[in-house]
């Protein structure tokens, strides 16, 4: 009887442990999900800076000086159509830039193409209908010419929008 009863409370102490053991693992594991989603979005920031300064895109030494968080538009209207082969470069799902100013409201959610650019209010080069979107500022910076056939520099304010799963 006494051998019964050992073994019972051995089994009983081993499933307070175990149950003890797998509530401390609930507790310590809760935020996990949580710090991937902030974690996801950190890095989508930091993607969004890179890619406007990537040589892909950067304004470079273009525009008379050297520039910072600048997207030449006329490289990215030149490089629409194959910046399929970057999406998995960049692990993005979504891929967009948007003119914030000059704000034209008749022009605002007209998509960039080569026949209306740059008479258009966004470029979609990753189109997405799913994730979330890490919105980033930039300058968007093009040639026009003038009336006087003099080309000039135009830079607007825009934004970089990267999508991601999350």
């Amino acid at each position: 009887m006494k051998i019964q009863q050992m073994a019972f409370m051995l089994i009983a102490v081993t499933l307070f442990f175990v149950i003890a053991g797998l509530f401390i693992l609930v507790i310590n594991f809760s935020g996990v999900k949580q710090s991937a989603k902030l974690i996801d979005e950190e890095n989508a920031l930091t993607l969004v800076s890179k890619i406007a300064d990537s040589p892909e895109f950067s304004c470079g030494n273009a525009f008379d000086q050297p520039l910072t968080s600048c997207i030449d538009t006329d490289k990215v209207m030149a490089l629409e159509n194959h910046i399929q082969d970057y999406r998995n470069f960049w692990g993005i799902s979504g891929l967009q830039i948007a003119w914030v100013y000059p704000n034209n409201s008749t022009l605002a959610n007209t998509s960039c193409t080569t026949g209306n650019y740059p008479a258009c209010g966004k470029i979609t080069l990753i189109p997405t209908s799913n994730g979330t979107g890490v919105p980033n500022f930039v300058n968007l910076c093009r040639r026009e010419i003038d009336n006087n056939s003099i080309p000039y520099n135009q830079c607007d304010l825009g934004k970089v929008i990267v999508v991601y799963n999350g």
